[in-house]
């Protein structure tokens, strides 16, 4: 019902910057939270950062100060800034988003299949 298609991964040195986005298409009535999540290379899933409905944003410690979750409500999308990689940034990226897709549903969790940053030191 819902897709969620990443963009904006690739390769970058040590210091640089890259902009992820999200967007998310189909049978939407609602976005109530969007979300970006890394996994790194032979390590689990984790959340780096969300925003929600109403523009509050949660950063993970490691990404606070340089990483930055935005959202365009009107176009269904979710950007994330991120200036000052590290090696230790490097992973697939997955954009995360729970929606409502018709009035009085509950809402449900969607993924997207990820997109790629490489760091090089």
């Amino acid at each position: 019902q819902v897709q969620l298609v990443e963009s904006g991964g690739g390769f970058v040195q040590s210091g640089e910057s890259l902009r992820l986005s999200c967007s998310a298409s189909g049978t939407i009535y609602t976005i109530n939270k969007m979300g970006w999540f890394r996994q790194a290379p032979g390590k689990q899933r984790e959340l780096l950062a969300t925003i929600s409905s109403g523009g509050y944003t949660y950063y993970v410690d490691s990404v606070k100060g340089r990483f930055t979750i935005s959202a365009n409500s009107a176009k269904n999308t979710v950007y994330l800034q991120m200036e000052s990689l590290k090696a230790e940034d490097a992973g697939v990226y997955y954009c995360n988003a729970w929606i409502v897709n018709k009035w009085a549903e509950p809402q449900r969790e969607y993924w997207g299949r990820g997109t790629e940053v490489t760091v090089a030191s």
